[in-house]
């Protein structure tokens, strides 16, 4: 049987390599001017945008956002949280799940679920065995519905917000800020930080919506207030 020419083309252009072409030839138009021993430190740059947003009701526009992804949001006043913890595990059908060192203890004092400690560090096979992790927060970010995790106390390693199929996030009031520069400004950049807005999810292949890719395929967020109503304390 004769070839038929040429292979894997079909004689049209391939839209991301085409793409990718376009977006390198600008960057490098863009640059030709710029002397071949010019460093970045050289350039100054100007930092005038907006550093934090105007003050309002952060921790209502946190729950608002973080809704907006699919996650869910459980408002509770300090006194509940071990309650409200218990409860979403038990709605979830969570029974086996990691607790990080320095998680509060006395959230865990209604639940009567199986916690699994990482020490010594689990595996990713045996993180894949249970029905999900609770950890605490660095930071949380109104704006974006986004919270963040540093590997502090109560977080632990990155794995295991990762692996999971399900995530139980407590956030205190306290720690939401309203944008993410002021976040950054607050956390320590040399640490592991790990963002999380919403659920995993990825619309790569096909432009379809699916969830659980790279993460937790569940959400849920108990979110610590002094008036259970979600009023910033």
């Amino acid at each position: 049987m004769k070839s038929s020419g040429t292979h894997g083309t079909t004689g049209r252009g391939n839209p991301a390599t085409d793409g990718r072409s376009a977006v390198l030839a600008r960057v490098r138009a863009a640059l030709s001017d710029v002397p071949s021993d010019e460093k970045p430190d050289d350039v100054p740059v100007p930092r005038t945008y907006r550093r934090t947003a105007a003050p309002g009701d952060v921790v209502g526009l946190f729950a608002a956002r973080v809704a907006d992804y699919r996650a869910s949001v459980v408002c509770c006043a300090p006194k509940d949280v071990a309650e409200t913890v218990a409860g979403l595990l038990e709605r979830r059908g969570a029974r086996r799940v990691v607790v990080p060192d320095g998680f509060p203890s006395e959230f865990l004092t209604r639940t009567d679920a199986d916690l699994v400690v990482d020490s010594p560090p689990l595996s990713v096979h045996r993180l894949a065995t249970v029905d999900g992790t609770l950890t605490t927060v660095a930071a949380a970010v109104a704006e974006t519905g986004t919270i963040v995790l540093d590997t502090g106390p109560g977080q632990g390693r990155r794995i295991l917000s990762l692996v999971p199929d399900y995530h139980l996030c407590v956030v205190r009031a306290e720690q939401v800020v309203p944008d993410v520069p002021e976040a950054l400004a607050g956390l320590e950049p040399l640490r592991p930080l790990t963002f999380i807005s919403g659920p995993s999810a990825t619309s790569d292949i096909e432009l379809r919506r699916v969830e659980g890719v790279h993460g937790p395929r569940i959400l849920d967020v108990v979110l610590v207030v002094a008036d259970a109503s979600g009023a910033n304390p």
